[in-house]
């Protein structure tokens, strides 16, 4: 099958949409996002969208499949907060490597599947990365500025077992997403180096996504989006780009002088 980077030479590839609101659309109640293996489990677990790659992985199946029948090029596994701290909210930190390997897994039988009934259009999975809901750069305290609630090397190995996960699961690029802190996203990007340099393994490509809140144009820590894309660019990214945030017709500009940047830095670093 042609590479991911092959497939750019010759054209424009299409990502999937979101994950969440199709899940919604389901409106499962606690006891399916629980399922049998989890029925007992001491604290609620509904919302907790990961989770259905485990305990109802056919509806997440079925939304990879409506994206590729919609004319995807590339789907994202459902593994938003497949983190050791993300999960913490939910007691299931020990289920994050299982959580990412059983969500990369479902999006590869899909994948595969419209692969071979058209081989000429090779299908991707891209591991996503989510932004966790702890940050490196901003106190969770307004009493104290200096406080951080977990340190980079926390985040770092939070993101190595995901990246471990999603590589055992077959996923062909790493997408890390939705980024609104971008010491985050340095910690997921040498979490994705020294996984592939401690495995001795050719590194998968890596995609980023960053999120603008508001119109200024900046990401929540505070960033314009030319000091966003150089924090990140050492990571000699497949793609830089930006989520739905503010809605399409307020994000054209953003992405608009995000391409110029881009631009200019390819330039001038071949």
């Amino acid at each position: 099958m042609k590479s991911i980077k092959d497939c750019l030479q010759k054209r424009i590839l299409i990502i999937d949409g979101a994950m969440g609101t199709m899940i919604q659309r389901h409106q499962l109640q606690e006891a399916d996002y629980r399922g049998e293996r989890f029925k007992d489990w001491p604290v609620d677990v509904k919302g907790n969208n990961d989770l259905l790659c485990i305990t109802q992985p056919e509806i997440i199946k079925n939304i990879h499949r409506q994206y590729l029948e919609a004319g995807a090029d590339i789907i994202e596994t459902n593994t938003f907060s497949s983190t050791a701290i993300a999960m913490a909210d939910y007691k299931m930190e020990a289920l994050a490597y299982e959580l990412n390997v059983a969500a990369a897994q479902c999006a590869r039988f899909v994948a595969d599947d419209f692969t071979a009934k058209n081989p000429d259009k090779p299908r991707f999975v891209a591991g996503a990365m989510g932004p966790l809901n702890k940050t490196l750069s901003l106190s969770p305290d307004v009493n104290n500025p200096g406080f951080r609630a977990v340190t980079f090397d926390e985040v770092m190995q939070a993101y190595y077992e995901q990246v471990k996960g999603l590589v055992h699961g077959g996923v062909d690029v790493l997408l890390i997403e939705t980024i609104f802190d971008t010491l985050n996203a340095k910690a997921a990007i040498f979490a994705i180096k020294k996984y592939f340099r401690d495995h001795q393994q050719p590194e998968l490509p890596i995609m980023i996504s960053g999120t603008i809140t508001d119109a200024s144009g900046r990401t929540l820590s505070g960033q314009t989006l030319e000091a966003f894309y150089t924090s990140v660019m050492h990571a000699q990214p497949l793609s830089v780009g930006l989520n739905c945030a503010l809605g399409a017709a307020e994000m054209r500009s953003h992405i608009e002088e995000l391409s110029q940047i881009a631009a200019a830095y390819t330039s001038a670093y071949p």
